[in-house]
């Protein structure tokens, strides 16, 4: 069983458009794992190794494909994370409201697409008047600060967006942070962003060098490394600024807009951007955006874009939030760097599923303050000089070995390549022959109809994709085992210690003694390796599902399978028994609201090959399979309650209805069966009410529905 994650680079290229669901969820995990590396470098180190808007370019992509495959969104997905995991050496703050990051656009159609957005989330009319408020986005570190009658309490920072490090020493030293205020509410959380402006960051850098300590590469790296000193007074010698921008928990309200509510943070003492502006309208939006970047560079202080919210406040609770951003509040940035450099070589990479990545071997290059080597080339279509439908790229312009090609960081590691200077080609350079081979064990490389990725067919025999399985089964997401990474898998396949999942639970009956006595390991390390993989026998059901490396198969599809089954014994009844396209387990695993036919015929299919069924079997011998229970709120009316949603609602979008039915506990199902328990039905409704009236199962207007959530 291959799955997702896999194969880097062998869908970057790929149009969002054009990605098939496979290559969606190949793609969302590999931005799951450079963006992750990229939040621990900025946040946990002040040492980034991306550019933001290289990072912004690959949050982007990921927000655009979860857009269109909601169903493959993952739990360790970007989309629900935000920034890193406090430090060590700060006492932990939790914080009572989460600092939630924003969504983010580039272009000026995201700005007229979130406004619409919101339009079609409230019911409103494209011309109801609907005013914003607009301010530049400073460059520097998030911090909450709390006030306790007038008097500041705590200084937090955002940290992983629940919990953060306890700064308030340091807060203490930052002249735009009051220490007391007058007239403000008794509990008075104040948000908004620690800077260094470019003045005071040459200063200092000048000092630095002159005593021989280290420089900084960027305001933000100086503002968020003075404001995160276990030394107070090394915070109080730096020169660091404070703009105020919002707020978290109020013991009553600010006031009733946006706008309104930072005027008065702005009259508590507070320093506010005096760049904010009231906006009404899209036109009036991208005005904004275009004003501020021609004022940029200009502004003594580093932004990376303008911030838009809605400005009433009301329709910003009616609005709410996703997992880690508001609905009602939009970063828009601005653009990325690009660099010419020499394409050295072309080398071929073996994934887990056999997939063949090009990657470009470069004439080191610095490309938005980070230094390149390596850039994807995706595919052999991409090579080429074509997309996966075959239109061309590029004026259909081909790479070559000695070509001179324009590179970017859109937030990989490994950048893209945007194009080519023919002009610069040298001469007898020869059009790049993609392998029929593959390159690590010699089985034939085809490309199946309909898809961009020519694989291996050596399958387990293949050592790439048997090593890259197992690394993928002790990942973080799977059974996440300390001191068994991919370094420790490689060399153990080596060995021939590992060649399935099975066998790491017994390594220590057959090789304990050699590994015990293995160059680098010893008594202790061999011990805390055997207690890590003991400690994972006992496994979430979700987990196992996940780990099991079942192609389309990725985070969220196992926890909404193991939601829906509850334990290993009946999803694997119900696997086993279900048939390709018929039958009442088919029908059962098709109606899970998120899994479609290809994710279900991937998961049967998978169940019903022999050798992969015994290895699965082998494994399961190994471990105790914890069950999952159905996310739930106990004392809602609609707890463990499946629902069906047809026809139009009128009250609220069908997002919203969505929303609001899972957070009281309910599952929302996407097809009527004999398991609903609850049909919604609204104007319209068609073949899902007759199925409903059918089977028996009770059906609602729109009416008792809202009576029933208590939002009539």
């Amino acid at each position: 069983m291959s799955g997702e994650g896999e194969d880097a680079g062998a869908t970057a290229g790929i149009a969002v458009e054009a990605l098939t669901e496979a290559e969606a969820a190949r793609e969302l995990a590999r931005l799951a794992e450079v963006i992750a590396r990229a939040d621990r470098a900025y946040h946990g180190r002040d040492a980034p190794e991306i550019s933001d808007a290289a990072y912004d370019a690959l949050k982007r992509r990921n927000a655009a494909i979860e857009a269109r495959f909601p169903a493959l969104v993952r739990p360790d997905s970007p989309s629900a994370r935000v920034g890193a995991a406090p430090a060590e050496g700060f006492g932990k703050v939790v914080h009572a409201q989460p600092m939630l990051s924003l969504e983010n656009g580039f272009a000026e159609a995201d700005i007229a697409d979130f406004d619409a957005r919101i339009r079609r989330y409230l019911n409103l009319a494209p011309d109801a008047p609907l005013a914003y408020t607009a301010e530049p986005k400073i460059d520097g570190l998030s911090l909450s600060l709390r006030y306790e009658g007038g008097r500041l309490v705590q200084a937090a920072t955002r940290g992983d967006g629940s919990t953060g490090e306890n700064v308030t020493a340091n807060a203490r030293t930052v002249a735009d942070i009051p220490a007391t205020l007058h007239g403000a509410p008794e509990i008075l959380e104040v948000r908004g962003e620690v800077y260094m402006r470019h003045a005071d960051f040459a200063a200092l850098n000048a000092r630095q060098a002159a005593a021989g300590e280290r420089t900084f590469a960027n305001p933000r790296n100086a503002a968020a490394g003075s404001l995160r000193q276990l030394d107070a007074t090394i915070t109080a010698a730096r020169p660091l600024h404070f703009f105020a921008y919002g707020w978290g928990e109020l013991s009553a309200p600010l006031a009733a807009t946006q706008w309104d509510a930072v005027a008065r943070l702005a009259a508590l003492g507070f320093a506010t951007n005096p760049l904010m502006r009231r906006c009404q309208g899209v036109a009036a939006l991208a005005a904004y955006w275009r004003e501020v970047e021609a004022q940029r560079a200009s502004l003594g202080y580093d932004i990376d874009g303008v911030v838009f919210k809605l400005d009433d406040l009301a329709l910003q609770r009616r609005l709410g939030v996703r997992a880690t951003t508001p609905r009602w509040a939009l970063a828009q940035k601005f653009s990325a760097e690009r660099a010419w450099t020499r394409i050295e070589a072309i080398d071929i990479q073996v994934g887990r599923t056999g997939a063949l990545s090009p990657v470009a071997r470069l004439t080191p290059v610095t490309v938005g303050g980070v230094v390149v080597s390596n850039a994807t080339l995706h595919n052999e279509d991409y090579i080429a000089g074509r997309d996966a439908r075959g239109a061309p790229i590029r004026g259909g312009r081909d790479i070559r070995v000695g070509d001179w090609v324009q590179v970017y960081r859109a937030g990989d590691v490994i950048p893209k390549v945007a194009d080519v200077d023919l002009a610069r080609r040298p001469p007898g350079t020869q059009p790049f022959v993609f392998p029929d081979r593959c390159p690590e064990c010699g089985s034939a490389a085809l490309r199946e109809p309909g898809d961009s990725v020519r694989r291996c067919t050596g399958g387990l025999a293949c050592p790439a994709q048997a090593v890259e399985r197992l690394k993928h089964f002790v990942s973080r997401g799977a059974f996440d085992i300390e001191g068994l990474g991919a370094r420790t898998i490689e060399a153990f396949w080596a060995e021939g210690w590992l060649r399935e999942p099975a066998d790491i639970f017994t390594l220590e009956a057959r090789h304990g003694a050699e590994l015990r006595a293995r160059e680098g390991w010893g008594e202790k390390s061999a011990a805390n390796l055997f207690a890590a993989i003991a400690a994972r026998r006992t496994i979430p059901l979700d987990r196992l599902i996940f780990a099991l490396g079942i192609r389309h198969v990725g985070e969220v599809a196992a926890r909404l399978l193991a939601r829906h089954y509850g334990s290993w014994a009946a999803f694997e009844a119900a696997m086993t028994s279900a048939e390709v396209g018929r039958g009442p387990a088919w029908e059962e695993l098709v109606a899970i609201d998120g899994v479609g036919e290809v994710l279900a015929t991937s998961v049967v299919t998978a169940f019903h090959q022999p050798a992969e069924r015994a290895l699965v079997d082998r494994l399961v011998a190994e471990l105790s399979v914890e069950p999952v229970a159905p996310a739930a709120a106990a004392d809602s009316p609609l707890a463990g309650k499946t629902i069906v949603f047809t026809g139009t609602l009128a009250r609220m979008t069908r997002a919203e209805a969505k929303a609001r039915a899972e957070a009281l506990g309910a599952k929302v199902a996407g097809s009527v069966s004999a398991r609903t328990d609850l049909v919604v039905a609204g104007p319209g409704a068609g073949s899902k009410a007759a199925k409903a009236a059918e089977l028996g199962v009770q059906v609602i207007d729109e009416d008792a529905w809202t009576a029933l959530i208590g939002a009539g």
